[in-house]
């Protein structure tokens, strides 16, 4: 009987999804596309800093493609601009609160006291706690991505519910140059990166394809890896690295039993798909509220009686499958 009620109820979300699909919806309205700051840091030596540039124009051509808002900053002559300063203003410029996504895309070198983590940049560096306070007041959708070296530290500062932080560093002692950042720049755009092939790649499934990538080049010029990167989205500062996922589910889970990271990633996008470019900012924001405690719900499954976890199951399927169907263009049949 409970079997027969979940086929029933998962073929009523996908046909109500199939519904949603095929409307003549009106197209997203103003500020619904994600803002993507992009920060390139001090190159330190030439090389270094033609490879950050080359990064930066990749995240800068994906946000062009999506038709979402691109800033940037460290790619001006070093002496018209202080870095430091001119992040912090376009950060603090950006809306407290919205529906809409804002993306913090950090790409350079790192350094790490044993203390402080600090991201260089020309001038004075911006550390993780300075970075921590400006993002306090922020309540919208945020994802922080530090792909530069000796990042780890960054992770537990800037962890917050609802909030995605992804460093290319386990820890600040990862100082050498961090290639995650370029895989990853790669990878957000990339449709090998789709691995639930909804017809789009979220910031989960590009972690994943870039930290796969990022220990392949190690493997094959025989190094010994100096960088794992850590995704965190549940707030509690500790980080999951991409071999604890299979797909995109965490199925290994730390010995104290820490919730596991993944679920509010896989709910950002840059490019996305029809469908999803259909949805308004509100209705995405009530249908990933209902994804997230389905995704919690099945998390705590080995603690609930089980016609106790199918009750609850069933109540969020139906409520997905409603917030479909209410929305959907009126008469469409």
């Amino acid at each position: 009987m409970i079997a027969c009620t979940l086929r029933l109820l998962t073929s009523f979300v996908c046909l109500a999804l199939s519904l949603l699909a095929a409307a003549d919806s009106p197209s997203q309205g103003p500020g619904a596309s994600p803002t993507v700051l992009i920060v390139v840091g001090a190159a330190g030596e030439e090389e270094f800093g033609l490879q950050f540039k080359k990064w930066a124009a990749q995240w800068e051509r994906t946000v062009q493609q999506a038709g979402a808002k691109a800033l940037i900053v460290g790619t001006e002559p070093a002496a018209q601009t202080n870095d430091l300063a001119r992040f912090k203003g376009l950060l603090l410029a950006e809306p407290n609160e919205s529906a809409s996504e804002l993306w913090l895309v950090l790409i350079g070198h790192g350094t790490f006291d044993g203390k402080e983590a600090r991201f260089n940049l020309r001038g004075p560096d911006l550390g993780a706690t300075e970075l921590s306070a400006w993002l306090q007041p922020f309540r919208r959708p945020l994802a922080v991505i530090d792909a530069s070296s000796s990042s780890g530290p960054f992770l537990s500062k800037l962890s917050a519910p609802g909030r995605v932080v992804i460093t290319a560093t386990r820890s600040g002692y990862e100082q050498n140059f961090a290639r995650f950042g370029q895989h990853l720049a790669e990878a957000i755009a990339d449709p090998q990166a789709d691995l639930d092939k909804d017809g789009q790649t979220s910031l989960l499934e590009a972690f994943l394809l870039a930290s796969r990538r990022t220990a392949e080049w190690y493997a094959t010029e025989g190094r010994l890896a100096t960088e794992h990167a850590l995704l965190d989205d549940n707030g509690d500062g500790r980080g999951t690295p991409a071999d604890w996922f299979r797909g995109v589910r965490a199925t290994k889970r730390a010995a104290d039993g820490a919730a596991l990271d993944g679920l509010r990633a896989h709910q950002f996008h840059l490019i996305r798909s029809e469908p999803e470019q259909k949805l308004s900012l509100e209705l995405r924001a009530k249908r990933d509220e209902l994804e997230l405690a389905v995704g919690k719900l099945r998390e705590s499954k080995p603690q609930l009686v089980e016609d106790e976890y199918y009750r609850r199951l069933e109540e969020l399927l139906l409520q997905l499958a409603r917030l479909y169907q209410t929305n959907r263009t009126p008469g469409f049949e």
